[in-house]
């Protein structure tokens, strides 16, 4: 699992690791269907990201599919408004870390960025 600090650096690296794998035929250049993407809290509260491109939609490894087909693509191409991504991130669906390597859907109430992270949560 690559995790990276901003939603760009993450998006890049699943665009270059898509087409080292990707099984694209001949001389065409691989084409995307899905783009999946996970938010994680870290238990410094820092914010990290990771995304995955698959070429057939229905694809999972790790995380949340968030747009498929011509959405995927235009990620894939770089046509996104990071912005957009950002706040249409529904905050149920970021992990949290509890200790090293181990992620839960909520926050760990024994530290204060988790709390802070609950009261926020509680809040909504």
């Amino acid at each position: 699992m690559s995790l990276y600090a901003t939603l760009e650096e993450a998006i890049e690296a699943a665009r270059e690791e898509f087409v080292e794998t990707a099984e694209g035929g001949g001389d065409e250049p691989p084409v995307p269907q899905q783009f999946n993407l996970q938010k994680y809290i870290m238990l410094d509260g820092d914010t990290m990201w990771q995304a995955e491109f698959f070429e057939e939609e229905g694809e999972s490894v790790e995380c949340f599919t968030l747009r498929s087909g011509a959405a995927a693509q235009a990620i894939f191409y770089g046509d996104y408004d990071e912005i957009e991504i950002l706040a249409e991130w529904i905050n149920e669906n970021t992990l949290y870390e509890w200790e090293e390597g181990d992620f839960q859907l909520d926050p760990p109430l024994d530290t204060e960025e988790g709390q802070s992270a609950a009261d926020e949560w509680d809040e909504r």
